[in-house]
């Protein structure tokens, strides 16, 4: 899947800082979007804010994401022991484009096709994204990341390894499979709907096991 922006599909914080207000904050590019969007579903009643979109060259919109709950920043060490309380709590829905190989609208070059995986890799590294070991210098994150990240396209790319779990969940009322893993850092699922989109997320604080989606009715009255 390529895409002009970087498939992290949220743009990071400053280091110990609120998250950083950019152009991703604008509902433009989802209401570009052909396909239908996702998020949790009605049983979920706190926030819910819009990300960012990801485009291919000629600028149709692949993907997005849409956040629940608390918005996450990037910290430079864990929250644990008694401060669990103070932890983030939020769930990401990434929505991926089904697609196949296609020729792009400029007729320049062929555009890699989706899966469940394409899903997975972005939830990965979205999570990824505000994500920061303790006890790791400033300096050496973009290393980790940059290792990491790797790792995370290879475990997307083997969804029926040893590191992943199944899980059944509600999508559009209806029980469907989605791949699970959890790390020290979240958890990371991916499946796909019968609405031609797979469907990534990813996050921490918040149980996967209690999740339900469904598609976004009106993606306009999301927080900007």
């Amino acid at each position: 899947m390529e895409t002009t922006n970087a498939a992290v599909a949220q743009a990071p914080a400053a280091e110990d800082g609120p998250p950083v207000p950019s152009a991703r904050r604008t509902v433009d590019g989802y209401l570009r979007a052909h396909f239908p969007w996702y998020g949790l579903d009605e049983a979920f009643t706190g926030r819910r804010w819009l990300m960012q979109v990801g485009t291919a060259a000629d600028g149709t919109v692949e993907h997005g994401s849409i956040g629940h709950g608390d918005e996450p920043s990037v910290r430079n060490e864990h929250v644990s022991g008694d401060d669990q309380d103070a932890k983030e709590k939020f769930a990401v829905v990434v929505t991926v484009a089904a697609s196949p190989d296609r020729r792009s609208a400029d007729g320049t070059g062929l555009l890699e096709a989706t899966s469940v995986s394409s899903a997975a890799w972005l939830a990965g590294v979205g999570l990824l994204s505000f994500t920061w070991p303790g006890q790791m210098d400033h300096s050496l994150r973009d290393n980790w990341l940059e290792q990491q990240t790797e790792t995370a396209w290879v475990l997307a790319d083997d969804l029926d390894g040893e590191d992943w779990t199944t899980l059944s969940l509600p999508v559009d009322g209806v029980p469907t499979s989605f791949h699970y893993r959890e790390s020290e850092f979240g958890w990371v699922l991916a499946g796909s709907t019968d609405r031609g989109v797979h469907l990534g997320a990813y996050g921490r604080g918040m149980s996967a096991y209690g999740l339900a989606f469904s598609v976004v009715k009106d993606i306009a009255a999301y927080d900007a």
